[in-house]
């Protein structure tokens, strides 16, 4: 309560709420937004089909459904940005001497992500209506003899809607509250869930008996003991002992901690992992025939995470990015150069080589079990449609787990932390 207090009482925290709602508010205007010359129904049709695109779709507020301006919306900013990540490691030198110049190398970096996440944008955009138009054509008008210059159109108006919707989420970071690429997509995320009330209310309600009354409940009771489970994994971390050498009373604390979180990748191995199964799969959506022994057929069998082959590589490679992204999140080596020069070193363990080497398993052992609650928590959606029985349409809908709840737990446990920070600071200012 008193926290709550706190925060009524900052006029600029409340400020920056305001602003960061507004512009939510505007972000889901523009969804609405229709591309000219398009037929919806007809798209909206096309995407029902395929089940990679009808996730792309919750994730995107329906946009990608409607195909809006905002059809590719942020995430092809948040791809290019975890890509850029990555490159920085060794693999480009010049991005690795960029992210060691400070604010200069940061803005260069930053030039660097939103570009690609334009042609990003452009590419999954050209991608998108050609193969959509080669199953049917999309143009709400009859074009006599239209030309490739069509799709280039489109392709550029939807590129620019991710333009509009990267300032968005620059200023959302700016001047409002958590980082602003996140808001935007946990707002596409939250919009989808009255589809999946809606949907579970038809199913169970309208259409069935007393058996399946008791059978909603019991999936809306689950998705809440999911929802408080993850957040309290989330939240879940092992602090390690630091103590300082030659730091006198007055100068300091003589020890701390060093925070390692049970999930220290986050979301991101579940995205690249999801990345990867996708492109070839929704390439031959398009072009190819999933029925019958051809291509298409054996391409959906390997690379669709709902099929038992496709599955177990889904998870694999959601395995080895845990370990992947966590050590490169948190280097031994680095953690260990950085301990060394601060005069700190962990109770028991010597400096260096031995520091090294005892972060290293103590990470490997932690992430050993937050890769296993990232795994469970990605095949909870697949598992729980096998359970209750649901269509391959209701399985799009209705997600108990995955992807889409780690994110909007991870953000709006990183938003609150912000506000209840920034409403502290204020609290000290009035002392001082």
């Amino acid at each position: 309560m008193d926290k709550l207090k706190a925060i009524l009482a900052n006029n600029k925290l409340l400020a920056k709420i305001g602003i960061t709602l507004l512009i939510l508010f505007i972000f889901r205007i523009l969804t609405w937004v229709p591309i000219p010359l398009l037929n919806v129904k007809q798209i909206t049709s096309l995407i029902a089909d395929n089940s990679f695109l009808a996730i792309l779709d919750n994730f995107s507020g329906n946009a990608l459904g409607r195909f809006s301006l905002m059809a590719m919306g942020i995430s092809p900013y948040i791809t290019a940005s975890i890509v850029v990540q990555l490159l920085q490691m060794d693999i480009v030198p010049k991005l690795k001497e960029w992210s060691e110049q400070g604010e200069m190398g940061k803005r260069k970096l930053n030039k660097l992500t939103r570009i690609l996440g334009l042609v990003l944008s452009f590419i999954q955009a050209l991608v998108f209506i050609i193969g959509m138009d080669d199953h049917g054509s999309i143009f709400a008008v009859d074009i006599i003899n239209y030309s490739f210059f069509y799709y280039i159109f489109m392709a550029l108006i939807v590129a620019g809607g991710t333009a509009i919707a990267m300032w968005l989420a620059d200023l959302i970071t700016r001047y409002g509250v958590g980082n602003g690429g996140s808001m935007l997509i946990v707002a596409g995320i939250i919009t989808s869930l009255p589809a999946m009330i809606r949907t579970l209310w038809t199913k169970y309600i309208e259409t069935g008996g007393a058996g399946n009354i008791v059978l909603f409940i019991v999936i809306i009771l689950l998705y809440v003991a999911i929802l408080v489970a993850v957040t309290y994994l989330e939240l879940a971390k092992r602090k390690v002992p630091i103590q300082y050498a030659n730091r006198r009373p007055g100068q300091g604390p003589t020890d701390s901690n060093l925070p390692i979180k049970l999930n220290t990748a986050g979301v991101i191995p579940v995205i690249f992992a999801s990345t990867i199964l996708s492109i070839p799969l929704s390439i031959v959506g398009f072009f190819g025939s999933k029925s019958g022994s051809g291509v298409g057929y054996w391409f959906d069998q390997i690379f669709n995470y709902q099929k038992p082959f496709g599955f177990v590589i889904y998870m694999f490679l959601i395995l080895v990015f845990s370990f992947f992204y966590s050590f490169l999140m948190l280097s031994p080596e680095q953690v260990s150069e950085n301990l060394s020069k601060s005069n700190a070193y962990i109770p028991g363990v010597r400096p260096g080589g031995e520091t090294e080497n005892y972060i290293s398993r103590l990470l490997f052992k932690i992430t050993l079990l937050g890769t296993t609650y990232l795994m469970l928590l990605a095949a909870l959606p697949i598992l729980t449609a096998i359970v209750f029985k649901f269509t391959p349409q209701e399985a799009q809908v209705i997600t108990l787990g995955g992807t889409s709840l780690l994110i909007v737990v991870g953000v709006a446990l990183e938003t609150a932390n912000q506000i209840l920070t920034e409403a502290t600071e204020q609290e000290y200012e009035g002392i001082f």
